[in-house]
């Protein structure tokens, strides 16, 4: 544990939840494969699209109208809509189509494999202080057994603009009923967690249990309150 500035106990924590509170990155790649499985079997007209095809797409969908990166479900839906388009589909068959495609991904998107140090550590937690879930994902907190924990889940898109905006920062310290400044968010990301929080008056704490190096992070311009390697280094933060 390191800390970066004077620190004092929290009356709140908000997280962020991917990456942070369980390992995200083969989730999305299982969700990811799921849809291209999904086309093969289903719209094998678009077998002409590859993985870099659709990448592709999905970057000119976000320059086009920048708001899809704040609702990553709605930016799918699109991606695929425009994508059967393109290979001729009329609107509402490309619609329904696009529906279907997200629903398939949305189902593998939600088989997360939440450590039991997570379950054990939120449980302690919630027990002294409230939670809050800040999330620029789309997973579902309910149907992988963390909503439990949780005084709230604001996810961005429906609540709002993703982190770093203000959006979320500002929905969960009017939901605590809390100042900022008495609000630790935990996030393992130095611009959308730790920028995020320290932009908008939260107090940052950055889990990072990858070893990265902080001066090694181009653009992370702003030093967490604290720095942690483990979830469980939270229980002596919120008793300091």
């Amino acid at each position: 544990m390191q800390f970066y500035r004077p620190f004092s106990a929290p009356k709140a924590l908000t997280f962020d939840l991917d990456d942070t509170l369980y390992d995200n990155r083969p989730v999305i790649r299982r969700a990811e494969q799921s849809m291209h499985d999904w086309l093969a079997v289903n719209h094998p007209r678009l077998k002409g699209m590859g993985v870099a095809d659709w990448q592709q797409l999905k970057m000119r969908l976000a320059k086009a109208d920048p708001l899809l990166r704040h609702n990553v479900t709605q930016w799918r839906f699109e991606l695929l809509k425009t994508g059967f388009m393109q290979l001729g589909y009329s609107l509402s068959a490309a619609e329904q189509a696009a529906g279907e495609g997200v629903a398939v991904v949305l189902e593998v998107r939600n088989q997360v494999d939440v450590p039991a140090e997570t379950h054990r550590v939120l449980a302690l937690l919630k027990q002294q202080l409230p939670l809050v879930a800040i999330t620029n994902g789309n997973v579902d907190a309910e149907k992988i057994g963390l909503a439990q924990y949780f005084d709230g889940v604001l996810m961005a898109g429906r609540d709002g603009l993703a982190k770093p905006e203000p959006d979320l920062f500002a929905c969960a310290a009017v939901d605590l009923g809390i100042a900022p400044a008495d609000i630790l968010h935990v996030g393992d990301h130095l611009v959308t967690d730790v920028g995020g929080a320290k932009q908008n008056g939260f107090k940052a704490c950055w889990l990072n249990d990858q070893q990265r190096v902080l001066s090694c992070e181009p653009r992370a311009k702003w030093l967490p309150d604290v720095e942690i390697s483990q979830l469980s280094q939270l229980l002596a933060l919120v008793n300091d």
